[in-house]
């Protein structure tokens, strides 16, 4: 038999394009904005890059990216080439930065794509010098230097050399200097002073040479909460929040010090109720049994969504404005709720993972302490299959 004709090709859609199952994460561009707006009020004298790597902290990239261009933030980090490519395909125009470095053959593309590369290697720059040949315009580079964190930059001892062989590219204009706080999170800040130190003992060399970075950059969201030093202004001019643009603060230690909403909530529904009697085994290897006659509802979310499979047992979601715990094993669609204590639950109800709901609140500390984890993990572990619903446009 053949199929019925498609009157309306236009209107097929991928299956995942559709809002099929109940579970999703809800994207609040009203809070973003909210938290754009404090951090300008924390840092107003210097510029902002917005990091919208990791898929934006699990927020979606492209959604994530265009808000921040209409709120005129001067540049967007990225940590991969992928990502950066993935924005300029969305239309994002806005100046990108890659802050995890290239690799072999992509700084071509790179350069077609008008995305700004960090460098710390000498071949680096000399690839991107050989992009610049071929495009045949000059490009531009912000050199990360390693103050301390120990994963990627120059080492100060090494800096002359680098210079001295980055001169070689006349045509790689070095337009910024960064580096990366390593213990900004923590209550002492010997260490992030040192690094500091290091920053700009290393600008100093810089200008030494004639070399003058239009961008100087350092500090991440627990350096613009709590450390004036890095948003004056003058020798840093640009900061690059990441988890408070999300509205969460780094660190315990720094809740209530700045005014931020959380831009994410997870919600799903309630798909099956059932009463089981006392004794009852629930999920893979029994390892909750009902205690009494129980009610159990089942929602349409697990371990393969991001629900991860430490939540067995201990987490809990909200259903009509109450609390109640996820019972038996995390499965990879599904989990089981105990709903015998909160009245009038039905088919359909709206369910938090993260998020609020009422009075009462799921906040991403929370799972990340049962996970063992941060609250950056549960952000970016919401896996790609649950649809990003974006609130607030404009």
């Amino acid at each position: 038999m053949k199929p019925p004709p498609d009157s309306d090709a236009q209107s097929r859609r991928r299956a995942g394009d559709q809002l099929i199952r109940p579970t999703r994460a809800e994207i609040d561009l009203a809070a973003l904005r909210q938290n754009v707006a404090e951090i300008r009020r924390l840092a107003p004298r210097v510029e902002m890059l917005g990091i919208v790597k990791a898929n934006a902290y699990g927020h979606g990239a492209v959604p994530i990216a265009r808000a921040l261009e209409r709120e005129q933030v001067g540049m967007l980090g990225v940590a991969l080439v992928e990502e950066g490519l993935e924005l300029r395909n969305a239309g994002i125009r806005a100046p990108i930065l890659v802050l995890g470095g290239s690799y072999d053959g992509s700084y071509q593309l790179m350069a077609e794509h008008d995305l700004t590369a960090t460098v710390f290697r000498p071949e680096q720059v000399a690839e991107l010098a050989e992009a610049s040949r071929r495009i045949g315009r000059p490009l531009k580079a912000h050199l990360k230097l390693d103050s301390g964190t120990g994963r990627l930059g120059v080492l100060p001892d090494d800096l002359d050399d680098f210079l001295d062989q980055a001169s070689r590219f006349p045509h790689v204009q070095m337009d910024g200097l960064l580096s990366h706080f390593a213990s900004a999170d923590l209550e002492n800040a010997e260490f992030t002073l040192e690094q500091l130190r290091r920053f700009t003992q290393a600008l100093a060399r810089m200008r030494a040479r004639g070399l003058r970075p239009t961008w100087r950059h350092l500090s991440n969201s627990a350096g613009v909460i709590e450390l004036p030093e890095v948003r004056d202004g003058v020798e840093l001019n640009m900061v690059r929040p990441g988890i408070m643009l999300y509205g969460l603060a780094p660190a315990a230690w720094m809740e209530g010090s700045a005014n931020l909403a959380p831009v994410m909530s997870w919600k799903t529904a309630v798909v099956h109720l059932k009463r089981v009697p006392s004794g009852t085994p629930i999920s893979y290897g029994g390892t909750w049994r009902a205690p009494r006659p129980s009610t159990i509802a089942t929602l349409p979310v697990g371990y393969a969504d991001g629900y991860v499979r430490h939540f067995s047992n201990r987490s809990q979601v909200l259903i009509r404005g109450q609390r109640a715990p996820v019972v038996g094993r995390v499965c990879m669609d599904l989990c089981m709720v105990d709903v015998t204590e909160v009245a009038g639950v039905a088919m359909g109800d709206e369910v938090v993972l993260l998020g609020a709901q009422g009075e009462e609140q799921i906040p991403a500390d929370e799972l990340a302490q049962l996970a063992g984890t941060i609250h950056y993990e549960v952000l970016c572990g919401v896996s790609a299959r649950v649809p990003r619903i974006v609130l607030n446009q404009t």
